[in-house]
């Protein structure tokens, strides 16, 4: 199993989400950035080296919201999600042709790759309970 993690950047009651490119696993729909973690690298340093490179932006690591196994026919992966607060660069699409920043009760009304749902369930029950 391969561990990923996810970034849930918060900005004004609004999450930053990205969708990947075509041609890519899981081309064409939407996720919250991240990636894999190199060999003896923390979670927190994966995210913030992940979030760099592929959107050229600088994060503060909050708190993890949960970890969520996926396994298909092909590929397992242990998707580690923290929120993340950005501060600093400039965006850059590398890995995306898209990123906007949604409140997440509209969240539903985006394709989300399979191993991102259960943080936009978690999301928007949390929006739904009254958190921002």
């Amino acid at each position: 199993m391969i561990t990923v993690t996810a970034a849930v950047i918060e900005r004004e009651g609004r999450v930053l989400i990205a969708r990947r490119r075509c041609g890519d696993r899981f081309g064409g729909v939407w996720e919250f950035p991240g990636g894999k973690l190199e060999p003896d690298e923390t979670p927190e340093d994966g995210l913030r080296r992940e979030i760099d490179e592929e959107l050229g932006l600088l994060i503060a690591v909050g708190p993890r919201l949960g970890t969520f196994p996926f396994v298909s026919a092909d590929w397992s992966i242990e998707l580690i999600a923290f929120r993340a607060a950005w501060t600093g660069g400039t965006m850059v699409l590398r890995e995306h042709d898209d990123a906007r920043w949604v409140k997440p009760s509209e969240m539903e009304g985006f394709t989300f790759a399979e191993p991102d749902r259960p943080i936009v369930r978690l999301l928007s029950e949390e929006a739904s309970n009254g958190r921002k």
